[in-house]
Formats: C-alpha cells, structure tokens, sequence
C-alpha cells in the first residue's frame, strides 16, 4: 500500500481532533502518524495500530529547533517515498508542507482548523502572515474547517480560491453520535452526578466546556450569569475545563466570582464530558473565535442546543432559532438576554433541543465524514497517476 504520513505538532491532536481517523485510514494506506513528544506518541501509535515517527516539533516560534525538525523531517520523507503528507496545527503545517515540497512528495495537504494569528497584531503578525502564506504555497491543496474560514483565508490573501477546498459541511473529523447519546445517561445518573457536584436538583443548568480563559468568552459569561441570578435563583453555571491564567488570564473579578459564588461549579479538565452535558440544559460558548468547534457538535449530539457567538464554526454549526442562538461576539448584554430567553421560554427551549442532535447526525456523523475525506485522497491519487 502507499505511504500516507499525518503530522501534528502534538500527539494530543492526534488523540483528541483526529480521533479514530488514522486507524480507519490504515485499512487504505500504510499510515504514520507524525509529531513530538516520542512517549506519548508511541503509545498513541500502539493503541491506534498505525506506525509513528517522532520529529521534535514545537508549538512557539523557535528557530534552531524547526530547521532541526524540517531536516529531519526531509530525510524522513526521502527514505519513505511517501505518496501523501497530511498535516494540522501551524507548526506541523508549515514543517511538514515545506519538507514535503522540498522532498518531492507528489500530495502535500494541510487542513486549517482555525488561525490563532487573528489575535495577533504588530511584527509577530507580520511573521505568522509570511509563515501562512509559505505553509499555503507549498501544498498541493488546502482544507479550511469551515466555509467561512475559507472566506476568511481569501480574505487575508494567503492562497488562490483554486487551492482551498472545505470537505463535506466541514469539521476535521465529525462527530461520533454514537459516543455521543443522550440515551446512554438515565435520569438516575443525572441526578446522582448532580449531587456529586452539589448542584441543587431543580436547578437549570448552563454549562461551559473547554479552556478558562479571556478569548473563549468566560469574562462575558460570568459577568451574564451574575446579572441573571439576582432576579433567577434556581440558575446554575457549570464550567467544565482548566483554568489557565498565564497566556490569556481571565479578569480577576471573573475568577473571584467563580471561587467564591456559590453557583458556579468547576470541574476541571475533564476526559469525558458527556455526563456533563447529559444534566445540562444549553451549552453557552461565547468564544472570540473559533475553527470548527467540537464542544458545540457534541452538545448537540447530546439533545443539548447551544448559545454561540456568530463566528467561523460556531455560526455554521448552529442555525439561529433552530439548534441553538447565534449572538454577536463579546457582547455580554446580547448574551444575558439570551441565557435568560432559554431559561424562561421552555417551549422555545424545547424546539431547539428537539432538533439538535438530528441536525448534527445529517451534517457531521464522524464515519461519513472519513468517508469524503478518503475518496478526496483516493480521486487526488488517481490525478496523480494521470500526470
């Protein structure tokens, strides 16, 4: 079978973002999963039964290191003969697109699942700019996640419209609505799960997952739930994720609130988080910005509509009024409103939740999605045998 390489920076994309991907992919070429952190990576390699390479991949911008890498990973694709070279995340983009063109490999793919750099502004940007526009030139073709950040890659001028391509309804990898069923968790779980926390019965519950930090909305969020719970006492916030104050700190105000308020509930990072959506009532996701979000995908799998800012991803994922609510970004007050219009108009509730999970099934169902992407590799093959 020909060689396919798929390369991240780090192995937990591999894990999380690309879940059951190359395990299904090996059965149609001989797969080698790419990126750092040697351990971690080989006992992925085992668990998935596909082969592993470790190149010492890092996700800041360290020079001596990424030439280190690109060399190895040049020699690498000469040795192999690879026919495809796949990667996510910048830094394995830009590595792993610029040895593969160097190195002669006929198919170079890179998948966008989101640009960070939109957050970046002065010199640094000017940089990240020139590096996306090098990861861009020497791929073959380009998968942005989505429909809109396709139109946001255009946009900015990093490649020709001819070169992107958003596969299926977008995403990376679907979602698997098996995994993700509301029938695997009986009121019985619920209730003993929201003992566990200490969340009172009655309550309703808005729940968060991911990252604690400023650019995912969390500031806004709590500041609308505070507002909200003077008037609504059998409200509850559910944060599910880690606590991160070094890159992207929350206000000090927020996270003295969420210490201190006695209906703020925190978890921590979390491996499964379907028992947290299964007691909830609506995912609110206020995020800055956004690829192709998978909380939101998984909330609705789980009969749990969503609350998202109307950017790349989320606005794409849930249609206002149908799924979910679309609100503009960083704006708590449209965010109040709408945390309070769920909570007190149960038949609107109802109707979103009602059509959650079908729409995510029709849209996104993980299976269906590897099945596109591999008739992409295999029609990509087939014009590379005729040239």
């Amino acid at each position: 079978m020909q060689k396919l390489i798929r390369i991240t920076t780090i192995p937990l994309s591999l894990e999380k973002l690309l879940e059951g991907q190359l395990t299904f992919m090996n059965k149609h070429y001989e797969v080698v999963a790419v990126s750092a952190e040697q351990d971690r990576l080989e006992i992925y390699g085992k668990e998935n039964q596909v082969q592993t390479f470790w190149v010492g991949l890092t996700r800041a911008i360290t020079p001596f290191q990424d030439l280190k890498a690109l060399l190895r990973l040049y020699n690498y694709f000469k040795k192999v003969n690879p026919l495809i070279v796949h990667t996510h995340t910048p830094k394995a983009g830009t590595i792993g697109m610029l040895a593969g063109k160097l190195a002669g490999v006929p198919i170079r793919l890179h998948t966008v699942a989101g640009l960070p750099l939109m957050e970046t502004r002065g010199v640094k940007r000017v940089i990240l700019d020139m590096v996306e526009k090098i990861t861009y030139a020497c791929a073959s073709k380009v998968y942005p996640n989505s429909y809109e950040l396709k139109e946001i890659i255009l946009d900015f001028g990093y490649t020709d419209e001819n070169k992107l391509k958003v596969l299926g309804e977008g995403s990376s990898n679907g979602i698997d609505t098996l995994y993700f069923d509301p029938d695997s968790y009986s009121a019985e779980d619920k209730i003993s799960l929201k003992k566990q926390l200490k969340i009172p019965d009655s309550d309703f519950i808005y729940v968060y997952v991911g990252r604690l930090v400023s650019e995912k909305g969390i500031n806004e969020l709590v500041t609308s739930f505070i507002n909200l719970e003077k008037t609504n006492k059998n409200i509850s916030l559910l944060l599910v994720g880690p606590l991160e104050d070094d890159l992207d700190p929350l206000d000090p105000k927020v996270v003295h609130y969420i210490n201190s308020n006695e209906k703020i509930f925190t978890t921590g990072y979390k491996v499964d988080v379907r028992p947290y959506f299964a007691l909830s009532n609506i995912l609110v996701f206020p995020s800055y910005r956004e690829g192709f979000p998978n909380v939101v995908m998984q909330a609705n799998a789980m009969s749990i509509p969503a609350i998202v800012s109307d950017i790349n991803g989320c606005n794409e994922i849930v249609e206002d009024g149908k799924n979910g609510i679309i609100i503009p970004v960083k704006n708590h007050e449209a965010l109040e409103v709408s945390m309070r219009k769920v909570f007190e108009d149960d038949v609107f509730l109802s109707r979103l939740s009602q059509n959650a999970r079908g729409l995510i099934q029709k849209k996104y169902e993980r299976k269906q999605f590897w099945e596109i992407l591999l008739k992409e590799y295999k029609e990509l093959e087939a014009l590379n045998k005729h040239d």
